[in-house]
Formats: structure tokens, C-alpha cells, sequence
């Protein structure tokens, strides 16, 4: 039975947003999604508490009971007027009682936990505080026994309202749907921010006086050596085969702020021009906070560096210390000019350089509502649940938003923004499973995996415009394309001036030091990875942490390897860019073939009156170009792009080219396998490599013309050109357009089946293939 066809459009959804009904006024918080009621139980202090011997001799918690949902605060040992400041929000709909009751606790064991006292709330007079309000005032409530008597001794500060999550309170409160007692610091909704990066340049010039292991060393093999943290790049060998050598070659590493490990500099011999192995001929330390910053394209002052010597055994260190005077030239700068690329380039969410003192100011604000999702899998399969939370990046600022414990259709309606500097950039909002939520893994070693990823470009918004729609959720597994649900989003982009706006089409894209000291392709290849490695090296260290395998499903790292797939998807991409062409030569050819008589005569009338009246050409052409425009704007697309997935060839691709797509570099393949992908992609490389030959050996026929390496051609065309030069010049410039395209456009009756002389011409011509091996 054939497997359905999974449905990956995008669906306009309509939610009860107020951003919707209120278009034209001003901006309210939390206006893109949908209002959740809570109600918010503050907990500040106690005081006068007394424990079974005395004061001082209780540890107090407490424990807030609202039907079937409970929350319990942090314990106290030995502590009669203990200072919690917790906030605890529960959910309005799932609030099915009419008592709130906050009771004091003391943990006489690990089994046993005495009431010292409570303090009951009707929750029909409960206040609610509407935003803008200040904050509820807390009060001191005497505490009741369980009979409701008033106790002698003991009070509790508390507030209780209810609000909705644009409260203050709600995002450091305990959350009723997203807490769990060992994993509440995992589940809650955070902000981060990506360390600073900068490009770090180091270029060796030349060194001085290096002392070789062995005084005979006849052409020694030197090189540069740059260390930073846990990347290692090496300088080629040096020419100048003495103790005095010299690269000029650049190193590019990426640095973060804090600037928390230093560069090492180290000038090794290689010992064997086959083997990897040298020894350090002197080495330097040099702190990065030491280092000098440059904007601009000004080249960096030249400095000299002490080479420290390596202790070796049996040598006298401080007759070592006199005797050792090697030195290292360098230029060593962190590039602020640059902006640090860290994502996929078609994928990049910020366009900045690194120094603010570059950035041009802001263009708008874009705001994200995330609401909710539906249709999420099972993720947990011992435990058959799905703890589910969002991740969105833009530009440096990372969000989180809380994690919905045991949901397949997870609420969150939570509302973030960002300043946006450029609008070609990128919004990339990522679905995940908590994995801290399971049982006997809370130290930070589970597996977070990804459930799905949206992107939205900036530039297909339009301004002022909320867009409310449901995206698909879908992930490219080994087994084929699978869809994970949909998430529903509402998202708009404010302008600050229209004016701007379009002054930012006009700015060149990237800072200007990629233009005037352009990085090599090779370069910026490697550095992205650097950048990414870093970015989730810092972001894992948060509390809590975003993991490796968010940031890197985010920053779209390892996009850069061999697909099948993606390949097809560029072929047909470039076959599409090209088939307007096509169907541009297709319907000349049905003109000059005189398919329809009609539209072949109005043809020739226009040609005839753009030769006679030439200055109207331009202006015809613009006005045609304006008038598509109009048309096309009537019926343009209203919503932003999305997943196709018959471009993507998700549908058409088997699990061999699957396997292949997600086997890591290098392969974990061996044997029959390995060889079977190795002659697939020799195949692929060899049509490849035949339609290149094939479009140079037409380049080369052209330039052959008059080489004279065909000498009866080359004299047939230079004789031509002879005719052609006095011909044109006793014949006016229109009437020889005229007679070329009327013999173009001759009636077919008039023609042989055969091709033309100019064909025949240029196919006789010789090419460098007769050169090739």
C-alpha cells in the first residue's frame, strides 16, 4: 500500500490576538499572542515560627495547594523567620477548586513534614492586576491551625493576584504546566546572547637567529606554528633554508569575548619531510587583551617577539637563558571591521560588524509571537511523552521559551523582539525535546533532539503586517522526510522610516573590510566553523544550557556536505533560472518557423519600427518591464515562503542517497558500501566533467577564429570581416538589420533542413582538446 502523501503547506490560521484588533493604534506588550490567565502566588518571608523544640529549631517550607496542583518552596534548616522570594504562577483553566491554601511546613525527616501553620484564600477574591498596574502589595497573614484558629506565633508574607504572562513575575515564577520538582532550572524561559566575535589576524613576517637542535642542520624545514584554545594552524615552509627565515603569510583564527585563552606562537623545525613530526625551536605566549584592534584596512605595526626555548633535559637553564636570543616579526590584530560569519551564508541573521562604532542605526523592530504546536510525535518512548520547547535566533540574541511538560500540543504565547539592522536577513525558529526531563539524567549529559526548524526571511514581510500562520515541522531523517507537527506563529515587522528602509537596498551588505581586504573562500569556509564551534562553547556553559546540537541544528552547521538531493534541487533550480531563456528561443523559433502568420508579421512591423525610430526602444522596454511589475503586484504572493518539498526532492529520494547525506566526514562506511558511493560520484563527476568540456571546447572554437591555428579558417573569416567592413560602410546600420532579420525570418518554403553555415563553420573549427591527454 502506497505511503500518503504527507501535506507541507502553509496554513493561515486566525488566533484571538489583540495585535489583530488593534492595527492602526499604538503597540501594546504581548499583543501577538494569545492572553493566558494565571494566577501568581508571591511568597516572601516568615517570621515567629516555632518548631516542635522551640524557635530556631524548624526548617520551613511551604507548600501552596490548589486542588490537584501543588509547588513547594526551598527549605530553611534550623531558621524561625526565613526569606524565600518565590513566585509560583498556576493556570486559570486548570483550577478546579475554590480554596488556595499556602501551608508552612517543617521537614522533621525525610518522611515525616509537620504543618506549623497555613493561610487560606477564597479565589473568587482574588484582585487582578491589568498591565500597566504597579505591583500587588504583599502583606503580613497571622497563621491558622487546621481547624482555622488563629496561632499565637507565626506570619506569613505573601501576595496573591491574577495576571497573564506579560506579568514581571512570570518569568522567573514557578509555571504550573512547565516545573517539575528536579528539573524547574530547565524549563524556564530565558534570553542569550552569543559572545562577541572578532576575526584575529596573525601575520608572520620573518624570524632571526634561530639555535637548531642539531649545529649541522642543513636545510631545515621552518614553520609557524599558531595555537589558540583548541585550534592548531601551521604557515608553510619557510624558502630561505637558514636560521634567518621568512613566510609573510597570514593565519585567521576567531576570538571571543572574554578573551579567556592567549595565542601561541611556536617555530618548529620538521624533521622529516614525509612524517609530521618537529621540534620547537622557540615558542611565545601572547595575551589577546594585549593585542591591538583596527576598523579599517591600515595595516598593523610590525612587532618583535622574545622566542622563549623549550627546557630540553640536562641543560643548564640559566646559561640557556643567556645564550637564546631568537626573535618572531608578526603582525597581530583583531579585526573589528569584519562581521564574524557564524551561519549559513543564505541563512545569516545579522550583517554587523564586530566594533559598534560601525553599525548603522536600527530600521525597524520585529516582533515574534510564539503560540503554540500541534501534532508533536512521541519523542520519549520509555515514557511516551514529549517535552517540548522553542529556540529562536536572531542577529546575537538567542530566546528560549519555557518547556510544556508531558504535551503533544504544547501552548507557550510567549512574545519576543529584536532590533533589525538589515532586512536581508534571516528569523530561524527551532522546536526541541527537553531531554534533562526523564528520569536519573539531570546533569546536564541528555540529548536534546530536534522536532522541526522555520525560517522566515525579513524581507518578504511587509511592513507594519501581522503574519499569522501554522508551519510545518519538518525533519530530513535517514528513513526519509517525516513531518513532526505544525507550530503556529505571529510575526511582524514594524518600520521606523520608510525612507530608510529603502536606503538599506542601496548599502553594500556586508562592512566594508570584506571589500577592501577580501578573505578567500577557503577562508571564510573555515572560519564560520571556528565561529560556530565557539558560539556553542560559550552557549553550553549558560544556565541552563543551550547544547551543542541546538546551536548547531540553528547555525546549519555541516550544510556545506555532499548531497545528492541537494544537488538534483540546484540542477533543477538552475534549469528553472534558465527556462525563461528557453521559452524566450522556443517562441522565436515558432515565429521564424511561421507557426502563426499573425504574430510573425506583427513581429517584423515592431522590429521595423524600433530600426526607424531607435530612441523609443529603451523607453519600450522599461515601460513593458513597469507594466509586468503593476500586473504581477495585483496577484503577488501574500504569504512568506516556505518548505517546498518537491524542490527539496524530499519525495523523490531513496534511502541510499539518504544514508549517504547524513554519513559524517570522514565516512563510517567501509567495504562494498563505501566503493558503491565512490563509483556513484565518479559517474556524477564524469557528466559533469563532459558538459564542461563540451562548453570550453565551444569557447575555445570562438577564440580559434583568428589564431590561426586552422590557417584555411582563420583566412575564410578574415576575408569575411574584409567584405562585412565595406559593406556596412557603404550600407546604412538599419537596412542591414533589416535584410539579416528578414532572411532570419524568411518563410520556411525558403529553407533547408539542414544547419546553417555559421554552424557548420564553427563546428570545423579546432579546440585544445587535441592537446589533452
Amino acid at each position: 500500500m502506497a505511503k500518503p502523501k504527507e501535506d507541507f503547506s502553509l496554513k493561515q490560521t486566525k488566533p484571538n490576538i489583540s495585535g489583530s484588533k488593534n492595527t492602526t493604534g499604538p503597540l501594546r506588550p504581548h499583543d501577538l499572542v494569545e492572553q493566558m490567565q494565571f494566577m501568581f502566588v508571591k511568597i516572601l518571608k516568615a517570621k515567629g515560627l516555632v518548631g516542635p523544640d522551640g524557635p530556631d529549631t524548624c526548617d520551613p517550607y511551604v507548600e501552596i495547594i490548589l486542588g490537584n496542583c501543588k509547588g513547594t518552596t526551598k527549605i530553611f534548616e534550623k531558621k524561625s523567620s526565613p526569606e524565600w522570594n518565590q513566585v509560583f504562577a498556576f493556570k486559570k483553566e486548570r483550577i478546579q477548586t475554590i480554596t488556595l491554601e499556602t501551608v508552612v511546613r517543617d521537614k522533621l525527616n525525610k518522611v515525616s513534614h509537620e504543618m506549623i501553620g497555613k493561610v487560606k484564600f477564597n479565589i473568587g477574591d482574588v484582585p487582578m492586576r491589568v498591565q500597566p498596574d504597579s505591583p500587588l502589595a504583599p502583606q503580613w497573614y497571622r497563621l491558622e491551625d487546621k481547624n482555622g484558629v488563629k496561632l499565637g506565633a507565626g506570619e506569613l508574607m505573601l501576595s496573591v493576584w491574577m495576571g497573564t504572562q506579560a506579568d514581571e513575575a512570570f518569568s522567573e515564577a514557578w509555571i504550573s504546566d512547565a516545573a517539575e520538582s528536579a528539573g524547574t532550572a530547565y524549563t524556564r524561559s530565558k534570553i542569550y546572547h552569543s559572545p562577541r566575535l572578532w576575526y584575529l589576524r596573525v601575520n608572520v613576517i620573518q624570524g632571526q637567529d634561530l639555535v637548531f637542535r642539531d649545529k649541522n642542520r642543513k636545510n631545515p624545514e621552518v614553520f609557524v606554528r599558531g595555537t589558540l584554545g583548541n585550534l592548531v594552524l601551521r604557515s608553510r615552509s619557510s624558502p630561505n633554508k637558514n636560521e634567518n627565515p621568512m613566510w609573510n603569510e597570514d593565519m585567521m583564527f576567531v576570538a571571543a569575548e572574554p578573551f579567556e585563552e592567549p595565542l601561541v606562537l611556536s617555530v618548529e623545525d620538521k624533521l622529516n619531510p614525509n612524517k609530521e613530526e618537529s621540534v620547537c625551536l622557540g615558542r611565545v605566549v601572547i595575551p589577546l587583551q594585549n593585542v591591538m584592534k583596527r576598523v579599517d584596512n591600515a595595516p598593523a605595526s610590525a612587532r618583535w617577539y622574545n622566542l622563549e626555548r623549550p627546557e630540553i633535559a640536562g641543560e643548564n637553564k640559566e646559561q640557556n637563558e643567556v645564550k637564546f636570543a631568537s626573535k618572531l616579526n608578526a603582525r597581530i590584530s583583531l579585526d573589528g571591521g569584519y562581521h564574524v560569519l557564524d551561519e549559513a551564508t543564505n541563512y545569516s541573521s545579522d550583517l554587523r560588524s564586530t566594533v559598534k562604532l560601525l553599525w548603522r542605526p536600527n530600521i525597524g523592530l520585529l516582533e515574534l509571537g510564539i503560540l503554540n504546536a500541534t501534532g508533536l510525535p512521541v519523542m520519549k518512548g520509555k515514557e511516551k511523552r514529549t517535552d517540548a520547547y522553542c529556540v529562536a535566533k536572531y542577529a546575537s540574541k538567542w530566546v528560549r521559551t519555557r518547556t510544556i511538560l508531558d504535551s503533544l500540543a504544547p501552548q507557550w504565547n510567549e512574545q519576543f523582539s529584536w532590533d533589525v539592522y538589515d532586512l536581508c536577513t534571516v528569523l530561524t525558529i527551532g522546536v526541541f525535546d527537553n531531554g534533562h526531563i526523564q528520569a536519573g539524567d539531570m546533569a546536564g549529559k541528555a540529548f536534546h533532539p530536534r522536532i522541526g526548524k522555520v525560517r522566515i526571511r525579513l524581507s518578504t514581510l511587509e511592513s507594519n503586517r501581522i503574519y499569522t500562520y501554522s508551519y510545518p515541522l519538518v525533519v530530513l531523517q535517514s528513513s526519509g522526510v517525516k513531518k513532526m507537527g505544525e507550530i503556529q506563529l505571529a510575526v511582524r515587522f514594524s518600520c521606523a522610516s520608510f525612507f530608510d528602509t529603502l536606503q538599506n537596498y542601496t548599502q553594500p551588505l556586508l562592512p566594508k573590510m570584506h571589500y577592501l581586504n577580501p578573505l578567500s573562500v577557503y577562508q571564510l569556509d573555515s572560519l564560520r566553523h571556528q565561529a560556530a564551534f565557539i558560539t556553542s562553547l560559550r552557549l553550553s556553559r549558560a544556565e541552563p544550557p543551550l547544547r551543542k546540537e541546538i546551536v548547531d541544528y540553528m547555525l546549519d552547521v555541516g550544510s556545506n556536505m555532499w548531497s545528492i538531493r541537494r544537488a538534483k534541487a540546484n540542477y533543477d533550480r538552475i534549469l528553472d533560472l534558465l527556462s525563461g531563456i528557453f521559452a524566450l528561443i522556443k517562441w522565436f523559433e515558432q515565429i521564424r518557423n511561421w507557426k502563426s502568420p499573425a504574430a510573425t508579421m506583427a513581429f517584423y512591423f515592431l522590429f521595423l519600427v524600433v530600426v526607424f525610430v531607435p530612441k523609443l526602444t529603451l523607453s519600450t522596454i522599461f515601460l513593458v518591464l513597469f507594466l509586468v511589475g503593476v500586473w504581477r503586484c495585483i496577484k503577488r504572493p501574500r504569504h512568506p515562503p516556505h518548505l517546498d518539498a518537491k524542490l527539496s526532492h524530499v519525495d523523490t529520494t531513496n534511502e541510499e542517497e539518504l544514508d549517504e547525506e547524513f554519513d559524517p566526514l570522514p565516512s563510517k562506511k567501509t567495504g562494498e558500501v563505501l566503493k558503491r558511493r565512490y563509483d556513484r560520484l565518479r559517474g556524477i563527476a564524469g557528466r559533469m566533467q563532459v558538459v564542461l568540456g563540451d562548453l570550453a571546447t565551444q569557447g575555445e572554437r570562438v577564440q580559434s577564429l583568428l589564431s590561426w591555428r586552422d590557417p584555411r579558417a582563420t583566412m575564410i573569416f578574415v576575408c569575411f570581416c574584409l567584405v562585412a567592413c565595406f559593406v556596412t560602410y557603404v550600407t546604412p546600420f538599419q537596412y542591414v538589420l533589416i535584410l539579416s532579420m528578414t532572411y532570419v525570418l524568411r518563410h520556411p518554403r525558403f529553407r533547408v533542413g539542414f544547419p546553417s553555415v555559421v554552424q557548420n563553420f564553427l563546428r570545423r573549427l579546432p579546440a585544445r582538446t587535441d592537446s589533452m591527454l
